[in-house]
């Protein structure tokens, strides 16, 4: 039957009908992304304390700036156009999108003291050869080696295999010097229609000077402290780099593996990712750290406080 045939109360439904799925499709395309989200990201010199307050005070131990400081090279977010920072250090800012997200990450190397090219490889989403960020001689493009004043744009796609958290990090010709520095970030992707947390916590397993580091910096009292009240959608966004492996325990909680069973500890190496997530129901000031001992006792310990 041709539309311009129908007469009656089924020439007002058909309509009507149309109407809701394209509303129904709009809602579906919002769900799962489809927008065009853009960072702006520079690597950029500084100076970084590893153990700012110089003491471990679970083991009374006083440390000298000169044993916990050292030049680096960081990756510092920005507004538009690089106008003003705004966030990062170590690790660098974290990046959201959704699934059906394209990512525009624009990315200018501001390392005027090293004169080290620098690069952002991005982990767990899509992309052409061109964004990959690695350097591979005579293959690559000006994406994997981006000299100091030069800016590159990378294109990604967030796919229905990208949910979860995704490490970043420099893979330049100066790739080594620069992860050992700190020189690496976190990409965090929700699914389809997934709520965002109340709460999302990043905690990056590395080591610098000879410390055992959480987010660049070791101890008690110089680690990140988190915070969230009972009743929160908490999420943990765990990752790590460098040479070691980790076993990542939160005292006093549980979560899910993704086989069902419930875990209290989750072990992890080089470039691994996760994150879990739970709805919080236990008031107290917890410790979270690396159960490797000597991990924790160099620095990878930090606290977590969860009001009633």
């Amino acid at each position: 039957m041709k539309l311009r045939n129908l007469r009656g109360p089924g020439a007002v439904a058909l309509p009507a009908l149309l109407v809701v799925l394209l509303l129904a499709a709009s809602g579906s395309a919002a769900a799962e992304g489809r927008r065009t989200v853009e960072y702006w990201v520079a690597a950029v010199p500084t100076t970084w304390n590893v153990v700012p307050n110089e003491r471990d005070a679970i083991n009374h131990m006083e440390f000298t700036r000169e044993e916990t400081t050292f030049r680096t090279v960081v990756y510092r977010g920005y507004t538009r156009d690089w106008a003003k920072p705004i966030s990062g250090g170590i690790p660098g800012p974290l990046l959201h999108a959704r699934v059906g997200d394209t990512i525009l990450v624009h990315f200018k190397n501001l390392d005027n003291e090293f004169d080290r090219p620098h690069s952002m490889h991005f982990h767990g989403v899509h992309y052409r050869f061109g964004s990959d960020g690695s350097y591979i001689p005579g293959f690559s493009g000006p994406g994997a080696s981006v000299k100091p004043g030069q800016s590159f744009t990378y294109r990604l796609v967030a796919g229905r295999d990208s949910v979860g958290v995704w490490p970043y990090h420099d893979h330049s010709p100066s790739m080594d010097e620069s992860i050992g520095g700190g020189l690496y970030g976190a990409l965090s992707i929700l699914g389809p229609g997934e709520r965002a947390p109340d709460h999302e916590f990043v905690v990056y397993l590395e080591s610098q000077l000879g410390f055992m580091t959480i987010n660049g910096h070791a101890f008690v009292g110089n680690t990140p402290v988190f915070h969230a009240r009972v009743g929160d959608l908490v999420q943990w966004d765990v990752l790590a780099m460098g040479d070691d492996f980790h076993t990542f325990h939160v005292h006093g909680h549980r979560w899910r593996d993704p086989d069902g069973t419930f875990v209290d500890t989750k072990t992890l190496g080089p470039a691994d990712s996760f994150r879990v997530r739970w709805r919080e129901d236990a008031s107290g000031t917890w410790l979270y750290h690396c159960h490797v001992e000597g991990h924790m006792m160099n620095g990878m310990i930090g606290i977590y406080v969860v009001k009633p």
